[in-house]
């Protein structure tokens, strides 16, 4: 309760305070956005800085603004002019101050003297060419026999009589690149999805196709699939094998650069790293590595792996008895995405929330009031523009000094929790319902005679109606595990460039031991739900009791869960290695047979990675239900075991075969042993 009420009032204040607008469109000195569609600059979408030269300035990374006046225009400049070369040219041409006047504010006039010009701030005293990036006017840098030039020049004058170099103008723009990294990456990465979304969506159709043909193949030839699930990750990992030692040696004949990985450092163009060769290197070794492990794994664990075979047979003829469960991933996947879109426009919304707020900036950095706020409609009355010549009040971010706006980053961190909060309870309720049926199907004496019709849906009732507390409770715990983890990240973030051994230990066995007890709790509360569906008992009676029948089998846990979840994982990552390779040879031009892709992308690994993590992401949802089936019959069967002896008056609810196995597996450490 306490949550939706909460929820009521933080979500209608963000709604209220916040505006989107802000995030996609560059704003003036005035607040204004440029490019708003319905204003002034409607037409003018690019940002102009008056004298980029100023943001070397330390205030830069201090007020993440740029100390200079900024307007928007609707082109940027194209060639060098100085405000008195334009004052020259204008008693011949009136048609230079046209030219020059789009880069001035709309009070500007060409008959200022310097000084004047200076004082008032109406245009810049210089312009040069330039060309848009990022919708802000940056200088046309080019290389010319190996020197950094603009304009084919390496020197220009500034406007105020001085004489300034490229590299100067290279530093300004750089102080701001450092603010806007982040964002060109983000940029160029939305224009990517905008081009292949319908190629990512097709991927992730094939994907979940694939993932349904596995699940109904593993019904009838569970064994064969096993050895295609097998043979099919070993060749796509020697596939990757193959095509990395293909680049290694195509860079070692054909180098593109002489730079290495600590020439180039980290940057953000992640396409530099793959003209590296040791980037390619590195990737075949860690490929070898997990081939290697996993052709391991399958010769010491054969034994086991013919049981969680037999495991999967069964659970395909409960799934068979139960087909609904089938689609219950496309349900889990709906609810999964309105959470996720909650959070993010949620998200949104609260980080463009407030009133634009001006500061003072002093380009000289010599003014006592600096930083301070300012009302920019009467600033050049105030005292403050009088004791500091020069100064501007230039607009710096959105805030305000309401309680509301002082709490921003507290609901963000609420805000954050609440997402964490509810998709673990949707994983848990999609939990819960399916051992709910699958239970169904084990307790029937007679299958499928006994199994009432639609068991999924109504254990999905039973679930929301008579264990939400439950269920909330149980994701409860693992968001404040998670929560943990993020504060535990954000706090390496901050102190990662220390020099303290023992902090960076202690984080490290922080980080270890959090990550142990989030997947340890995940799976007692798995197993919890499943004593929820089957006896709907409250959630800390389920899971002692779903604790204390593991400790009593823990024998055949060893021998079904892990096994099982491995098996499964191999076709996780054949669907995902599967559609993997198609997208990167359809996202790099190597499939024009089938379909021509995409050619104008900036980074083809944005689709390609978004449909290898998509289509594990579904293959996971899909096989997640055998994996809770599977989990399912044996907390049953542990329980059927004690409840019952295999007489006429109480049998077995288990088939022969599977008893019979499961019993050896384990009796045989038990003979070992004696």
């Amino acid at each position: 309760l306490l949550l939706i009420a909460f929820l009521s009032f933080l979500v209608p204040a963000a709604w209220v305070h916040g505006d989107p607008r802000r995030a996609a469109y560059p704003t003036d000195s005035q607040g204004h956005f440029c490019g708003q569609k319905g204003t002034p600059n409607e037409n003018k979408t690019i940002l102009f800085y008056f004298n980029l030269l100023r943001c070397t300035s330390p205030s830069v990374l201090l007020n993440l603004q740029c100390p200079t006046t900024q307007i928007c225009v609707s082109k940027c400049p194209e060639k060098f002019l100085t405000y008195v070369e334009m004052q020259l040219l204008y008693t011949k041409d009136k048609s230079h101050w046209e030219d020059y006047r789009q880069f001035c504010k709309t009070t500007a006039k060409p008959v200022k003297s310097l000084t004047q010009l200076l004082l008032d701030d109406d245009c810049p005293t210089a312009i040069f060419p330039s060309k848009p990036f990022l919708q802000r006017c940056f200088p046309d840098f080019s290389t010319k026999n190996g020197t950094l030039t603009i304009g084919s020049q390496i020197v220009f004058q500034d406007g105020n009589g001085g004489t300034r170099s490229v590299i100067e103008l290279r530093d300004a723009a750089n102080g701001i690149n450092k603010l806007l990294d982040a964002k060109s990456l983000g940029l160029k990465v939305f224009e990517d999805y905008a081009t292949t979304w319908y190629w990512i969506l097709i991927g992730l159709m094939i994907a979940m196709v694939l993932s349904w043909i596995f699940l109904i193949l593993l019904r009838f030839i569970a064994g064969c699939l096993f050895w295609v699930f097998m043979i099919g990750v070993i060749g796509i990992i020697g596939y990757g094998i193959w095509h990395c030692y293909q680049q290694y040696t195509n860079l070692q004949e054909h180098p593109r650069s002489v730079l290495t990985v600590y020439d180039i450092g980290i940057q953000t163009n992640i396409s530099m790293y793959f003209e590296l060769q040791q980037t390619w290197f590195t990737l075949m070794i860690i490929l070898c590595i997990i081939e290697v492990i996993v052709i391991l794994m399958l010769i010491f664990l054969r034994n086991r792996i013919r049981v969680a075979i037999i495991l999967l047979k069964e659970g395909s003829k409960a799934i068979g008895y139960v087909p609904s469960t089938l689609v219950y991933p496309a349900l889990t996947f709906i609810l999964l995405s309105i959470c996720i879109c909650y959070w993010v426009v949620t998200a949104v919304f609260l980080a463009t929330s407030g009133v634009p707020v001006y500061k003072v900036i002093a380009p000289e950095g010599h003014c006592i009031h600096e930083n301070q706020t300012c009302d920019p409609e009467i600033f050049n009355t105030t005292e403050i523009a009088k004791a500091c010549p020069g100064a501007l009040c230039n607009f710096a971010f959105y805030g305000g000094k309401s309680l509301y706006h002082q709490y921003i980053p507290t609901f963000h961190v609420y805000n954050l929790f609440v997402f964490l909060w509810l998709i673990n309870f949707v994983v848990a309720l999609g939990q819960c319902a399916l051992a709910g049926a699958f239970a169904t199907y084990y307790w029937a004496m007679k299958k499928p005679d006994d199994i009432p019709r639609y068991p999924l849906f109504t254990a999905f009732g039973r679930a929301i109606r008579y264990h939400t507390g439950s269920l909330a409770f149980g994701s409860l715990i693992i968001a404040l595990i998670q929560m943990f983890k993020i504060v535990l990240e954000y706090l390496d973030h901050r102190l990662k460039r220390t020099e303290n051994t023992l902090s960076k230990f202690l984080q490290c066995c922080l980080r270890c031991c959090f990550w142990c007890l989030e997947n340890a709790i995940k799976f007692l509360n798995r197993n919890a739900y499943i004593m929820i569906a089957i006896y709907g008992r409250n959630f800390c009676r389920s899971a002692k009791d779903a604790f204390n029948l593991l400790m009593r089998n823990v024998l055949k846990v060893a021998v079904t869960d892990e096994v099982t979840y491995f098996v499964l994982f191999l076709g996780k990552i054949l669907v995902a290695g599967s559609i993997g390779v198609l997208a990167f040879l359809f996202f790099t031009q190597r499939l024009p047979v089938i379909a021509q892709g995409p050619a104008s992308l900036n980074y083809y690994w944005v689709p390609l990675l978004t449909v290898i993590l998509g289509s594990y992401l579904i293959a996971h949802g899909f096989f997640s239900v055998y994996a809770m089936c599977v989990e399912t019959i044996f907390i049953c069967f542990c329980e059927d075991l004690e409840r019952n002896d295999g007489s006429t008056e109480k049998p077995y609810f288990i088939t022969p075969n599977l008893h019979g196995i499961l019993i050896k597996k384990q009796l045989v450490p038990q003979k070992q042993k004696e």
